[in-house]
C-alpha cells in the first residue's frame, strides 16, 4: 500500500490504517458508479461514548487528508483531525448472516458503547 499526504506536506504516514482484502473489494464495488472518486474517512462527535466513524464518497480528497492508495481502484483518505483517533486501525468488511457490515479493529478505543454506534480513546 502507498501512503501519502496531500498538501499542504507530502508525507508519508505507513501506520495510518490497514484495509483488508474483503475492505478493498467492497469499496471497490461502491466506487463503479463514481470512477475517479475517494472514500474518504472522518470521524464526529456521536452517541454516548464520544465519537463515530463517518465514511463518504467525495469527488477528491481535501487538503490535509492522508491518502492510501489500497489498489489501482480505491484511493482512501483520512481526514487529519481523525487521523490520531484511528491510527493502527484495520478496516475489514464482513458476512453476518446475510448482511455484510465493516468492522474497524481500532487498538485506540479504550470504550464502545453498547449498541456499538460510538468509541472512546485513550
Amino acid at each position: 500500500m502507498h501512503v501519502e499526504t496531500f498538501t499542504p506536506t507530502q508525507t508519508t504516514d505507513g501506520d495510518a490504517v490497514r484495509l483488508t482484502d474483503a475492505a478493498i473489494r467492497h469499496f471497490e464495488s461502491k466506487l463503479i458508479s463514481t470512477p475517479g472518486h475517494v472514500v474518504r474517512l472522518s470521524t464526529k462527535t456521536s452517541g454516548c461514548t464520544g465519537y463515530a466513524y463517518v465514511l463518504d464518497i467525495v469527488a477528491e480528497a481535501k487538503t490535509g487528508d492522508t491518502a492510501i492508495q489500497a489498489s489501482d481502484r480505491l484511493t482512501f483518505c483520512i481526514a487529519p483531525d481523525a487521523l490520531n483517533l484511528v491510527r493502527n486501525t484495520e478496516i475489514d468488511y464482513v458476512k453476518e448472516g446475510l448482511n455484510g457490515v465493516l468492522k474497524f479493529n481500532n487498538p485506540n478505543v479504550v470504550a464502545e458503547c453498547g449498541c456499538g454506534e460510538s468509541f472512546n480513546v485513550s
